[in-house]
């Protein structure tokens, strides 16, 4: 209550500004329309990825261990949202872990110093550890093991009773997200049992069986699994989960939404009027790339359709929603151009 009556006793002398604009000449942190972060360290992982530690504005909700926030950066004047698995234990600063893949990945990885700020959005997601005590599998492929390590640095100081084991793979030890980490937590916790798999070598973890689950882990039906990795991997578990009637047991965590791809699916001409732009595209091919393709700075936020940051009106033609398989033609509705593409020749208000 006192900092709000301070606020609008500011406001005498800064009116017609908000008092919060002033602020930020000397705390970038402080606004009053957009929660900030400052990047405090940034600590490269690999040759290819980075972990980028934060301190955020007072407005920022604690994470919990398996949740991700949307990062917005600003690239060439223009601000960018990428959604991003937070890293740390509960309680404790935030950080994500990026791998240079994608212009705004790339550009976090290879650009990103002390001092600069980040705009952010509250943290979410329901890949969250249980409640109580269990047994778990944790199934995890490249950066897909970004939320499982926040899980596993809140969980193993806080429960001596933790069970926990973890299979990772990766193509090999120098593409290896926290590999010496991982490997003192496995020395340090009897709790933990830790399989790297290094598929360069070994192959991929095949989920369409149950054989390399029955040879690694062979308890896995009596335990709560977390599965995070590339679309297969997921695909995969969810469908051998469902065969061994143990689907309740399984969470998942997509880096990517589900597109349903229609082979005979015909796409069309995009024109984006304001932009005065147009591109062909494929009937499979979302229509915010097909935008950024063309060179059309279109919003866009998790790229999953979840945050619906990157709505376009139609202003004409017919799209279908990639994974629902729906179809919309009506003017002026609001489409999610991260998972509509065209069917026929589209007009849409960017």
């Amino acid at each position: 209550m006192l900092k709000r009556a301070a606020w609008r006793a500011a406001e005498v002398f800064t009116t017609p500004a908000p008092p919060q604009e002033f602020a930020r000449l000397f705390n970038p942190l402080v606004s009053s329309r957009q929660l900030r972060g400052v990047v405090t360290a940034v600590r490269h992982e690999t040759a290819n990825s980075a972990t980028i530690e934060f301190t955020p504005g007072g407005t920022w909700d604690a994470h919990k261990a398996g949740q991700y926030a949307r990062i917005g950066v600003e690239i060439d004047g223009v601000r960018n949202w990428r959604s991003y698995s937070l890293v740390t234990a509960e309680g404790h600063d935030p950080a994500i872990t990026v791998t240079a893949v994608g212009r705004v990945s790339s550009h976090l990885v290879h650009h990103t110093e002390p001092g600069d700020v980040l705009f952010l959005a509250p943290p979410q997601g329901d890949f969250l550890l249980p409640t109580g005590p269990r047994p778990l599998l944790m199934l995890t492929a490249g950066s897909g093991l970004t939320p499982v390590m926040s899980m596993l640095r809140t969980l193993l100081p806080q429960r001596r009773d933790a069970d926990v084991v973890v299979i990772h793979s990766s193509r090999n030890s120098d593409e290896t997200l926290f590999l010496d980490e991982l490997t003192q937590m496995n020395d340090a916790h009897h709790s933990l049992t830790l399989v790297h798999r290094f598929t360069e070598h070994e192959g991929r973890l095949d989920l369409a069986t149950t054989h390399d689950l029955d040879t690694l882990c062979p308890d896995w039906r009596s335990r709560k699994t977390y599965v995070c990795g590339p679309q297969e991997m997921l695909d995969d578990a969810e469908r051998l989960w469902h065969s061994e009637d143990l689907p309740h047991e399984l969470s998942v965590e997509r880096f990517a939404p589900t597109l349903f791809a229609d082979p005979d699916a015909r796409g069309g001409v995009v024109t984006f009027e304001k932009s005065d732009k147009e591109a062909n595209a494929e009937g499979n091919t979302t229509l915010l790339e097909v935008g950024e393709d063309a060179g059309v700075l279109l919003p866009s936020g998790c790229r999953m359709g979840i945050c619906r940051t990157c709505l376009t009106p139609l202003v004409s033609g017919t799209v279908r929603n990639l994974s629902s398989g729906e179809l919309c033609s009506d003017e002026g509705e609001l489409i999610q151009t991260c998972i509509s593409a065209a069917v026929g020749p589209v007009h849409l208000d960017a």
